[in-house]
């Protein structure tokens, strides 16, 4: 047995208003979803914890926190596809309010009045729950792929609460973003993107690679990826860069069709060419917005064509 590491009450960077800035509790997550137990074990540090290398119990583990926290009886997703952490995906959600209360008073819009987009939303639809249940936002999600569609659809489904307030739209042509989505007098109050993040498969098997790597301590031959994820969820032809100038360039042409866009970027060697892109189409205001969780470093950069206040322009 190695010695017991000692860890921090609570996970370092997360938002104030994250539910899951404290360690995970697994009694009280298998409390709540018993499928969970099966997968909980004692860890070299004689810790409880489930094995982060084996995407099944990564799975259940979403499965648990999602039943938990916000109170989804019924979720799943396909094998193969992304099963996103949801401590993370929560941050992006809070940080995000944070930004709609910029144009309200500094107080948090909430309702069904609230109207967000979620593009690629994903098979598992995480942005959409977390938002609808944190603040009763309503949302509409956009995918290419027809299964990712089909699957966010039934969770929605099968969770009469969600019913009401998400609607998930295929994107059927693959080089658009927005052109599409949008529709005729539909108006947003926020727009949120996680982009494709690496150039091409090979990168993003390299770095599945090193993840798994870090994770275990030691090389990993034919690495199973434990967070999953289609080609279209973890890289496109220019990777994350790309994907967020094509986003900035549609969304000139949507100005008045949404307050404020925003997108995940992973490098922050990646900004400069985003600034350049935005002052390109002449954005009026530009946040960018800095998240952490453990290590891992990223950043929320948002765009609108409105005006909030004098001198707010910042980055």
């Amino acid at each position: 047995m190695l010695k017991k590491k000692e860890f921090p009450t609570e996970k370092q960077g997360l938002h104030p208003r994250n539910l899951h800035r404290e360690r995970y509790d697994f009694g009280a997550l298998v409390l709540s979803c018993p499928e969970l137990g099966a997968f909980v074990i004692k860890n070299p540090y004689q810790d409880t914890s489930i094995d982060f290398f084996n995407p099944d119990a990564v799975k259940m583990l979403n499965r648990a926190l999602l039943k938990h926290f916000y109170n989804i009886e019924e979720w799943d997703i396909p094998p193969g596809y992304l099963c996103p952490p949801v401590p993370g995906r929560a941050d992006y959600i809070h940080h995000a309010a944070d930004l709609l209360a910029m144009g309200n008073g500094g107080i948090i819009p909430r309702g069904e009045k609230i109207h967000c987009l979620d593009i690629g939303v994903g098979a598992n639809c995480i942005y959409p729950i977390i938002g609808n249940k944190a603040y009763s936002w309503s949302f509409v999600g956009s995918d290419t792929d027809q299964v990712a569609v089909e699957n966010a659809q039934k969770i929605i489904r099968l969770n009469p609460a969600l019913q009401d307030a998400i609607v998930v739209r295929l994107q059927k042509n693959n080089s658009s973003i927005l052109k599409g989505i949008l529709q005729p007098g539909e108006h947003f109050d926020l727009a949120i993107c996680n982009p494709p993040f690496h150039i091409s498969a090979e990168e993003a098997r390299s770095g599945s690679q090193r993840k798994l790597n870090n994770l275990k301590g030691r090389k990993i031959e034919n690495p199973r990826l434990n967070f999953g994820g289609q080609n279209n969820e973890l890289w496109c032809q220019g990777g994350e860069v790309q994907f967020a100038r094509q986003m900035i360039a549609e969304s000139k042409q949507f100005a008045d069709s949404c307050t404020w866009f925003s997108i995940l970027i992973a490098k922050s060697e990646h900004l400069t060419d985003i600034y350049q892109a935005l002052k390109l189409v002449e954005a009026t205001e530009i946040r960018t917005i800095p998240m952490a969780q453990g290590n891992k470093i990223s950043r929320i950069v948002a765009w609108s064509f409105q005006r909030f206040s004098a001198g707010s322009r910042v980055k």
